[in-house]
């Protein structure tokens, strides 16, 4: 059974919730991980640079200068690579897709092992905050300082009903360094990984559970 500690806004420590040894005994091979992060680091890129070939240069069909009788090489288009403004060879295309499919049942098998990994280390807790009436950064700062994890990369984690019912809380998260806050159903690996510190606020401990399952 592994405990994970429960705070108030305050940083208070106002209880725990439990979770059992099945839903946290998460295999994953090591490589299957590797090989997720990586997939999910590579898709990040957009792979929007683009340079034109010669075919596509804006340029006259002109020679740039008389075939003989110059003594120079002969040059046949302005839009030569090696001629300013001319096409590019070898660059980048944008219209190549180099991304990386990710098996369904391999993320979420890893994601559960890295959050499992999380709340082995005790580097997740609970948070029971109460509605904002108004954005409050220095409430959540100050949280933060009393878990000694202000400045640290955090993570908050929430459920959809948090984000509409608590939007100041919200709010209040953007000015907080190396802080951020999303729905925990969108969480990936690399989320976890990134982030030293999970907090999960509220309700989203059953979603929590849910996710351990599979």
């Amino acid at each position: 059974m592994a405990n994970i500690k429960k705070f108030n806004l305050s940083g208070k420590e106002i209880g725990h919730f439990t979770l059992s040894d099945e839903l946290l005994n998460q295999e994953a091979n090591s490589q299957m991980i590797k090989d997720y992060i990586i997939a999910l680091r590579a898709n990040l890129r957009q792979w929007s640079a683009h340079t034109k070939t010669r075919a596509e240069v804006s340029h006259s069909g002109q020679k740039p200068h008389p075939q003989k009788g110059t003594g120079r090489a002969r040059q046949g288009y302005l839009g030569a690579a090696q001629y300013k403004g001319g096409g590019r060879v070898g660059g980048p295309r944008a219209k190549l897709d180099f991304h990386i499919s990710i098996n369904r049942k391999e993320k979420r098998a890893a994601v559960r092992h890295l959050l499992a990994e999380k709340i082995h280390s005790d580097r997740m807790v609970a948070l029971d905050a109460d509605v904002m009436n108004a954005p409050k950064t220095k409430a959540i700062a100050d949280f933060l300082k009393s878990l000694r994890v202000f400045g640290r990369k955090i993570l908050f984690v929430a459920d959809k009903a948090e984000f509409e019912n608590n939007s100041h809380f919200v709010r209040s998260m953007r000015n907080i360094p190396n802080a951020q806050i999303m729905l925990l159903e969108n969480v990936s690996g690399y989320d976890v990984v990134s982030h030293g510190h999970i907090v999960v606020l509220n309700t989203a401990t059953n979603y929590l559970t849910q996710m351990l399952e599979g």
